[in-house]
């Protein structure tokens, strides 16, 4: 270990969605901590770019996409071959190819959303408890979004599945406890790839709801999520913490 490196604390977390964005940056977060993690995403390129950057003896990278369930076996097989254990589960991946009202979305895509969004957390869920979590205990993080927690005009399948998302939480944390921790984050717009239609080219119209006056940040995402993947959240499961930068306090989205 070099002086530049952090001590390791021997636990490891599995990330989905983690090229880019929160999940990167969440990523960022526990390695900084000591943590090891491995990531997945789409692009195996910039999974590579990813590892790279949080440090190849940290990190690891499995490519492929969430809803694919030889994907989720074999990102849970390769964090227990290279780490021994997966203490912590993000559920960060997801998608959301339509914009308009629910009352004319092809269901196709709606049921693509769903795989995406709530199925693939599902599933890796019952990988990681299987495979370490339920002998051993760990937390598990599920990212959904405010979109699910009010109506959210021309996102609404997204918010549907947000919203089915933090339901599964509870129904996990139900299950899985007292060994597993289960909780979600519900952010409101953060300023990355994925939410860059929501915001780019009217930022200050966009920001101008925020009590707190601006956009979130990945950042903001990653430190909730580093507390609730720790010791001292250790009394907390089933919540969903919003993180919304006063939203809410304006009665709507």
């Amino acid at each position: 270990m070099t002086a530049q490196e952090p001590a390791g604390t021997g636990r490891v977390a599995l990330i989905t969605g983690a090229s880019r964005g929160i999940g990167h940056a969440i990523a960022e977060a526990l390695v900084a901590r000591g943590d090891r993690v491995v990531i997945t995403g789409r692009n195996e390129e910039a999974l590579k770019e990813a590892v790279a950057s949080l440090g190849e003896g940290r990190a690891l990278g499995v490519p492929g996409k969430a809803h694919d369930e030889a994907h989720q076996a074999a990102a849970v097989e390769a964090a227990m071959e290279r780490f021994g254990r997966i203490d912590y589960l993000v559920n960060n991946a997801g998608t959301n190819p339509v914009f308009g009202p629910i009352a004319d979305t092809d269901l196709a895509v709606a049921r693509k959303v769903f795989e995406t969004n709530v199925v693939s957390a599902l599933g890796f869920a019952q990988r990681t408890w299987h495979a370490w979590q339920k002998e051993n205990g760990g937390a598990i993080v599920n990212v959904t979004s405010i979109a699910g927690l009010a109506a959210s005009p021309f996102v609404g399948v997204y918010g549907m599945s947000k919203a089915a998302m933090a339901n599964l939480t509870l129904q996990l944390a139900h299950e899985m406890a007292p060994k597993v921790r289960v909780n979600s984050l519900a952010p409101a717009v953060v300023r990355t790839k994925f939410a860059a239609a929501l915001y780019e080219g009217r930022e200050a119209e966009a920001t101008a709801s925020y009590p707190l006056g601006r956009l979130g940040v990945p950042e903001d995402v990653a430190g909730a999520a580093a507390f609730l993947l720790s010791d001292a959240a250790g009394w907390i499961t089933g919540q969903t913490l919003v993180l919304d930068g006063g939203l809410f306090l304006n009665a709507g989205i």
